[in-house]
């Protein structure tokens, strides 16, 4: 004891000079170098190696694993990658060396948050994992760890991208995740928002209009113009000009998706997922990036395929028209009754009956009659949210029902209408903007479009009756997808887990880590945020329909990541390594 405090001898000067290293209690190297004593922690912060093991000159410590470097008196890294090793305080009494326990450099909320940017900025995965773990550790909200990766996305390069998407989707599911998925689930949404945006410029916000008097209705209408003509940079200072004025998210996002949807299905669904996600993202974010994060999505308008102008919505049967010709049924409906001072629809209830048969339609060959059976259902009173969540479900059991003799490449295609339908749900939910409730129509136009991956059916999987329980070790399904195309077995495990009196939330967890386990790419992100959350939705309803759509959810999900798993698991090492670093383990044992 020194002083008072606990300190840890290292043993006798004159030993220690002969010596030139030795490793104490705690952890701790200690070095005699250039006539003084250093400690520092004898891990290597960048993979564990031990440090006492490394070489000492002119005042530089080299690990030997990866050579990163550090001053020896201060701790500090030469190489970013490697981060700075905690450093501790020496006293020497009586010609014995006294180490304190407690590192000089420890590390607070706000390093940590500091670390992420320089992580972010850098494109440095290690980096990003250590201060994850260091915020979580340190009590800090998955919101406010999140808010840095979207302050730095929507900052640097030409847009709201795939990294951002996939940020905000897991910060969305945290919820559903224990704690090592959350750390995983928002390291790989700030990784993949570092490598899309490696390389690129700062983004500069064009100003808004000199004057923001102008009524939300006008600036609506100059915005549709600017986007019809490609005029991103006129749409994006209506935009600026609309956010700066003051109009609220909501007005926001009826104004963009407005222009979203005056064409049929951009770019195979992604422009409308984008959007929602980056309203999505509004709801947590800081209101000082508001402008940043929507005017993010500007640049996407400019050259997106319109699905109008594709053969396949065509011929040989034209989709386009009768859309069209049900839009404008809607259309008038609501101006006459506008003109008789009546409501547009009487509201009926939506029976689990009639939902069944509009989703057989949705997965039937008559999309004509589908798109009327739509309208009907509209100009009935039916909540256009309602109509989405069906549409969404249809999506949802192409999935389910999509044949592994499929070329590989065509999971993206059920993948895609699924989760444009998502969006459209979770919009319609917030919104009552009729215009936007063409893009029902499109969703089931996309629906219908996939039917031939449908051709064959996989077969939905039925309890197999083998036990009367659920199957309780949960690690059976993620060895089942550690290895490839196990797309039946697992299902047929998710099935038997549900049918067994399983618990969802057990469940919901395990896929979460199949997913977060894996190198996975943007649409298997997409796909599990958006089972889990009409998941969920659907739970808010009784009765063997709503049951049945709960399952589905679970079963499109699993088939989905089993079709994609495993991968070389190259990003979840890091982050596990960035974690047993910060808990104290040894990654390295001498043999």
């Amino acid at each position: 004891m020194v002083n008072g405090l606990n300190w840890i001898s290292a043993g006798k000067l004159e030993a220690l000079q002969q010596a030139g290293a030795k490793v104490i209690r705690g952890g701790i190297a200690v070095f005699y170098h250039e006539g003084q004593v250093r400690a520092v922690d004898n891990r290597c912060p960048h993979l564990g190696f031990p440090l006492h093991m490394g070489s000492l000159c002119d005042g530089i410590l080299t690990c030997h694993w990866h050579h990163a470097r550090f001053d020896i008196c201060s701790g500090g890294t030469l190489d970013p990658w490697a981060d700075d090793v905690p450093s501790h305080a020496v006293r020497i009494e009586d010609g014995e060396v006294w180490v304190n326990p407690a590192s000089a450099s420890a590390k607070d909320a706000n390093v940590y948050a500091q670390k992420l940017q320089e992580g972010l900025e850098q494109n440095i995965g290690i980096v990003i994992a250590k201060a994850v773990v260091g915020l979580i550790e340190a009590g800090v909200s998955e919101q406010r760890i999140a808010r840095i990766g979207i302050a730095f996305g929507t900052t640097q390069g030409t847009g709201w991208n795939a990294g951002l998407t996939i940020l905000t989707a897991m910060t969305r599911i945290v919820g559903k995740l224990d704690k090592n998925g959350k750390i995983l689930a928002l390291y790989q949404g700030l990784v993949h928002v570092a490598r899309a945006s490696a390389g690129r410029a700062t983004r500069h916000l064009l100003p808004a209009l000199p004057s923001a008097d102008v009524p939300a209705e006008r600036l609506t209408g100059w915005y549709r113009t600017c986007i019809e003509v490609r005029d991103t940079q006129g749409a994006e200072k209506v935009l600026n000009t609309a956010v700066l004025a003051g109009i609220d998210a909501q007005r926001l996002a009826d104004m963009m998706l407005i222009a979203a949807t005056d064409h049929f299905y951009l770019d195979g669904g992604h422009v409308f997922d984008f959007h929602n996600k980056a309203f999505e993202a509004l709801e947590w974010a800081e209101a000082s990036q508001t402008q940043r994060i929507l005017s993010s999505l500007v640049p996407m308008m400019a050259r997106p395929t319109r699905s109008e102008e594709l053969h396949q919505w065509l011929a040989p049967l034209n989709l386009v028209e009768p859309i069209l010709n049900a839009v404008n049924d809607l259309t008038r409906h609501a101006e006459q009754a506008k003109l008789d001072g009546r409501p547009a629809a009487s509201g009926a209830p939506f029976t689990a009956e009639a939902k069944m048969q509009l989703l057989q339609l949705l997965l039937g060959d008559s999309p004509e009659q589908t798109i009327a059976a739509l309208r009907d259902q509209l100009l009935a009173g039916t909540a256009p949210a309602q109509l989405a969540q069906l549409v969404t479900l249809a999506a949802a059991e192409r999935i389910v029902r999509f044949h592994t003799q499929n070329d590989f490449g065509d999971w993206i295609a059920v993948l895609h209408t699924f989760t444009y339908a998502h969006a459209v749900h979770e919009r319609l939910r917030q919104s009552d903007e009729p215009l936007l409730q063409r893009a029902i129509f499109h969703g089931a136009a996309s629906v219908y479009l996939d039917r031939f991956l449908n051709v064959p059916a996989a077969a939905r999987p039925k309890p197999s009756g083998a036990s009367a329980s659920a199957p309780a070790d949960h690690q059976e399904l993620l060895e089942l997808l550690d290895r490839r195309q196990q797309v039946g077995p697992a299902a047929q495990w998710v099935v038997d887990y549900l049918h067994g009196g399983g618990e969802p939330g057990g469940l919901l967890n395990t896929l979460g880590h199949a997913l977060l386990r894996e190198d996975a790419e943007f649409h298997t992100f997409q796909l599990y945020e958006a089972a889990v959350t009409e998941y969920d939705h659907w739970r808010a309803e009784a009765g063997p329909f709503a049951e049945q759509a709960r399952e589905t959810m679970l079963l499109a999900c699993t088939r989905y990541l089993a079709a994609h798993a495993p991968t070389a698991r190259e990003l979840p090492q890091t982050a596990r390594i960035a974690w047993r670093l910060h808990k104290g383990e040894r990654l390295f044992e001498e043999e």
